[in-house]
């Protein structure tokens, strides 16, 4: 019988910072309200280590506990995750020029940061169109899948591309870029232009177009793009648009191109 997390020896058993950590990270989008044996379970730990974190992190305001025992993230949480820069203080710099691509277009707009190899969804205004869109709010892709994550590996430092090129790459459509040398050269073509097309590589139902969001000292923070039905997509309009709402919240950042 395998030994939980408070059994094995001290030597390896796990510090009180990350079985904190375990029971927050049991909580996401597909499990946001768990019971106390859900998040016993989900974090690796035993009932009754579980049952104390939960009631340090309740009365803290990390977790609320509802009517019916279940448990979901407290407000207190989210407070704390607003002083983010990357979060939700960049997405109030962001917001005006999201909603003027979204008049503009009237398509799904995004705008995303890069956190390792994924790129983390920090905002998103849904367009009229059917479009089939797999993403909230939070929700995390792999950076070679998407445009916004196109934009945001292209301008990563070029030891971390090496790295993400030469390991795994997941498919989810038979458009999805696997091969190293072609996602080489589409990274090329982005910093060329300025801009990422990402067709049919999440749903193959959708294209976006991406453009990369700089901060006060020029180094790409951010993407924004917006993402329209594959059939009836007219990029060379839409790469303007996407770059024009970039650049607005690249300045709005305090980046300054013409003193560059």
């Amino acid at each position: 019988m395998p030994m939980t997390a408070d059994a094995l020896p001290p030597q390896v058993a796990r510090s009180a910072p990350d079985r904190l950590l375990a029971v927050l990270a049991a909580f996401d989008h597909a499990h946001p309200a768990l019971c106390l044996t859900d998040i016993s379970r989900r974090a690796g730990l035993t009932l009754t280590t579980t049952h104390r974190l939960v009631g340090a992190l309740t009365e803290w305001g990390a977790l609320e506990r509802d009517a019916d025992g279940v448990y979901h993230v407290g407000l207190r949480l989210w407070e704390v995750a607003a002083l983010a820069p990357r979060g939700l203080a960049l997405r109030q710099v962001a917001l005006p020029y999201l909603e003027d691509l979204y008049e503009a277009t009237h398509e799904n707009v995004q705008l995303a940061v890069r956190d390792g190899a994924e790129v983390v969804y920090i905002e998103w205004l849904s367009g009229r169109s059917a479009v089939g869109v797999h993403i909230r709010v939070g929700a995390r892709w792999p950076l070679h899948a998407t445009g916004v994550g196109l934009a945001l590996l292209a301008h990563s430092d070029q030891e971390f591309q090496d790295e993400y090129c030469a390991g795994p790459l997941a498919a989810f459509t038979p458009y999805t870029i696997t091969d190293p040398v072609r996602l080489r050269r589409q990274l090329a073509e982005v910093r060329r232009a300025a801009a990422a097309v990402s067709s049919r590589q999440v749903t193959e139902d959708a294209l976006s177009v991406a453009a990369p969001v700089r901060d006060r000292d020029g180094r790409v923070t951010a993407a924004v793009s917006v993402v329209v039905p594959h059939a009836t997509a007219q990029v060379p309009a839409l790469v303007p648009a996407v770059r024009l709402a970039a650049r607005g919240i690249s300045r709005a950042l305090g980046w300054q191109p013409e003193a560059r």
